[in-house]
């Protein structure tokens, strides 16, 4: 057993710091959220960015576009994203018992990766794309319906396999298998791309919150709000799963079936994430762990709402880095999140470790 075991009371050993936890919580979701609509290449006072989302009209208009159309979409993307990728990564660490699993471990970001490079071959060999833009489907949204192709197409086989299969080791085995066959097709399509697709492809591959339209977030919200309520729902039984199959049977869990919603969940939000703004690793493997070591407990309940806000902030944290406000640089996205998330997988295993060690 890797994680610590849900107490009765369902209470941490120090319960009157927990409300303190939670106001630092949300106290930190709005100050990052407050800095990345104010913090860019230009600076806007809050004062006025306030006044812009109250829609008063003495604003400059400037202002007004870069709040409006670029940085309170760019802001949003952020929450949903840190939120859905951080509650994935609660399900994978909880269905496997692998402290190390993350959203995409049963393959839907490589078949995410496998359909864009598809659709970047497709650009490259059907008269330089002008079949796409005839269709209507070129640029961004061609990216975004190819990698939900992609991840919709190893959901589905990943999910026909888990109602054949009973261990989750198993399942776990398949899906990094079906992982690594996307990712070498990938690697084999890209030999036959043209430098510019090449570029778009890699490009896409450094994750960014910038992407995501008004129109295209009312696909992208409802499919994370979804799967995160989804998640909520399911947290008794995501409890009796934290030991092991067997006692979830006994305490009346129908397990293939609940193993599957919550392999449909997580699927539906690191594919939803991967399709909109790109592969975004570490960060859930790190939100999960953060959220256990701060309330000190396993009980889903509480680590669903903490994940969602921890998850939300350190996204916004990391796109507000990968910015570099005040400069005209930017970094990407996957750089900063590995900056941020692989230090609490190095502290993992090491602390797994010691407790080897130790027993």
């Amino acid at each position: 057993m890797t994680f610590p075991t849900v107490t009765k009371s369902g209470l941490p050993s120090l319960p009157r710091i927990r409300p303190i936890i939670w106001l630092a919580l949300v106290a930190l979701l709005m100050t990052a959220f407050a800095l990345e609509l104010t913090l860019g290449s230009l600076m806007i006072p809050l004062k006025n960015v306030i006044a812009i989302l109250e829609g008063r009209k003495d604003m400059p208009e400037g202002w007004r576009q870069i709040v409006l159309l670029f940085r309170l979409p760019r802001a949003l993307t952020a929450v949903l994203t840190g939120s859905a990728l951080g509650i994935a990564g609660l399900n994978m660490q909880t269905l496997f018992r692998n402290p190390l699993a993350d959203p995409f471990v049963l393959g839907i970001s490589s078949g995410a990766g496998l359909g864009v490079a598809l659709a970047v071959l497709a650009a490259n060999g059907l008269n330089g794309g002008a079949w796409l833009v005839r269709t209507g489907i070129a640029g961004n949204l061609s990216i975004i319906l190819a990698a939900t192709a992609g991840a919709i197409a190893v959901l589905g086989i990943v999910l026909a396999v888990a109602r054949k299969v009973e261990s989750t080791i198993t399942l776990l085995i398949v899906g990094l298998m079906f992982g690594y066959i996307s990712s070498s097709m990938v690697s084999i399509l890209m030999q036959f791309s043209g430098e510019h697709q090449m570029q778009n492809y890699v490009t896409w591959t450094f994750g960014s919150f910038a992407g995501v339209t008004w129109k295209q977030m009312t696909v992208f919200a409802p499919a994370v709000i979804a799967g995160v309520l989804g998640v909520w729902l399911m947290a008794k039984s995501l409890n009796a799963f934290l030991l092991g199959d067997a006692y979830a049977h006994t305490m009346g869990v129908p397990v293939r079936r609940m193993r599957g919603l919550i392999i449909l969940a997580a699927a539906l939000l690191a594919g939803a994430v991967t399709a909109f703004c790109g592969p975004i690793g570490f960060l859930g493997i790190a939100v999960p762990h953060l959220c256990r070591a701060l309330l000190r407990t396993s009980d889903h309940h509480v680590l669903v709402p903490a994940v969602v806000l921890l998850g939300a902030s350190l996204a916004l944290v990391a796109d507000l880095i990968a910015q570099m406000p005040g400069t005209q640089i930017s970094l990407p996205l996957n750089a900063v999140t590995a900056l941020i998330g692989a230090p609490v997988v190095v502290g993992v295993i090491l602390r797994r470790r010691h407790m080897m060690e130790a027993s």
